[in-house]
């Protein structure tokens, strides 16, 4: 049997503990890591996320072969990415203004949001994925391969081997992957976009991508 990735996860909120019980849950092998103001995150953890492993940030990159960063989007800065040489890290952040602010920086840049993650550390794997639905709707959704009903969550990178492997794991906890393309197309899955918190078969998700190129 091929072993799977380890996975960590930065940020112990909503989203990254519901994504720790499905990837437990799946057979992963998972290392959490929340904000150093976070009192009692052991128990924490050890309540809602029964099974993913409490690991300081070090600890947590160098165990593991994924990286999910799902803190929130003005805690970005928080996130070690000069740490993340080689390793696949997966964006499920969301710029939310009534949450974050109106962050000038960041409206002005052409780029997508994963884009500019991207350029804190070019030398890291960076997809962007897992950000365009609720937390809420995780474990709610998740169904086994083959039913007709399975959602579909899309990855974007411009790593091909990595956007694989992130799809492994997207189908490992009940959806289904679509490939859509280079990390620039990220822009579909973000919030105001077209593929942001709907519930979207593969081939309605492929759909969109396919009608974002036509009108690039």
């Amino acid at each position: 049997m091929e072993q799977r990735p380890s996975i960590g996860i930065f940020g112990a909120g909503k989203v990254g503990t519901a994504l720790a019980r499905l990837l437990v849950e799946a057979g992963y092998e998972v290392r959490i890591a929340g904000s150093p103001r976070q009192t009692a995150l052991e128990l924490l953890v050890g309540v809602v996320a029964p099974g993913a492993v409490v690991a300081s940030a070090d600890e947590l990159v160098a165990a593991s072969d994924v990286v999910i960063v799902a803190v929130p989007f003005g805690k970005a800065g928080t996130v070690p990415w000069s740490s993340f040489d080689g390793r696949i890290v997966v964006d499920a952040m969301n710029y939310w203004p009534p949450i974050d602010g109106q962050l000038p920086d960041v409206d002005a840049d052409p780029r997508s949001t994963s884009e500019q993650h991207e350029s804190r550390n070019p030398a890291m794997r960076l997809v962007k994925s897992l950000n365009h639905l609720g937390y809420h709707d995780m474990e709610d959704d998740a169904l086994p391969a083959g039913d007709p009903l399975r959602r579909a969550l899309a990855v974007v990178g411009d790593d091909p081997d990595a956007r694989a492997v992130l799809a492994g794991i997207i189908d490992a906890i009940g959806f289904d992957a679509v490939d859509g393309g280079p990390l620039a197309n990220g822009r579909v899955l973000e919030p105001g976009h077209p593929a942001f918190g709907r519930e979207l078969s593969a081939a309605e998700l492929a759909g969109m991508f396919a009608a974002a190129r036509a009108a690039a």
